[in-house]
């Protein structure tokens, strides 16, 4: 069930009425036992390992590192150069791998 952040609040003796509420009227309805899903659709959501997919195009536009940025040498990620933890034979590491 959603909660409506907004709506304003209730005290106890309102939320132990509308509860009573809510589970009368639920004994009531009917719930179907068959989940309104089409198996098409949930199939197209997984991929399996191995697939081939020699016919996928990414569309990514790659940037080169800017001139305030870095490249950790032990996670080799893209940093900002306010990230540099320290430096050993020309190689810069970021704070994460240093702390």
């Amino acid at each position: 069930m959603a909660t409506d952040y907004d709506a304003p609040r209730k005290n106890e003796e309102e939320l132990n009425e509308d509860s009573i509420e809510e589970l009368k009227s639920r004994r009531t309805d009917k719930q179907s036992a068959a989940v309104d899903e089409d198996e098409a659709e949930a199939a197209d959501s997984y991929e399996l390992p191995g697939a081939d997919l020699s016919g996928e195009e990414l569309l990514v536009r790659v940037l080169p590192a800017q001139a305030d940025e870095f490249t950790c040498a032990s996670c080799f990620l893209v940093r900002h150069r306010s990230q540099i933890a320290r430096e050993k034979n020309g190689l810069l590491y970021c704070k994460e791998c240093e702390g």
